[in-house]
């Protein structure tokens, strides 16, 4: 079993930067790969990054590129979202999600396998 806990979610302002950790526990980190999503109510849960088992690959959804970015620390079982630039529109719960297919920067959320609770971010203007 793998348990995930996402933090450093926040109430910030437009323009300002938040990085989102989450941490790992269970069966070994390395197994997975790993990949951040957001959700607002009534929509769907969108992948924003995604970033294989060793971390030599990742996916951004195109309308994030250049102010989001995936990272993983193996050694401490924790990925995170590095969020700059932030917008009023990018207020949302955001979820971390662990997927088996360990070598696949998985951009869609069915192939995941595992989540966590999900971190609130507001952006105010």
């Amino acid at each position: 079993q793998v348990h995930l806990v996402e933090s450093g979610g926040g109430l910030v302002q437009a323009g300002d930067s938040l990085r989102l950790s989450c941490t790992h526990s269970g069966r070994p980190f390395t197994s997975y790969s790993m990949g951040w999503f957001r959700q607002t109510a009534g929509k769907e849960r969108d992948i924003l990054a995604a970033i294989t088992a060793s971390g030599a690959d990742k996916y951004f959804l195109d309308t994030v590129k250049g102010r989001f970015t995936i990272s993983r620390d193996n050694a401490k079982n924790t990925v995170y979202l590095q969020l700059n630039s932030l917008k009023p529109e990018d207020t949302a719960v955001y979820y971390c999600a662990a997927s088996e297919y360990s070598a696949y920067a998985a951009p869609s959320a069915d192939l995941y396998n595992y989540w966590g609770q999900g971190t609130q971010v507001t952006v105010s203007s």
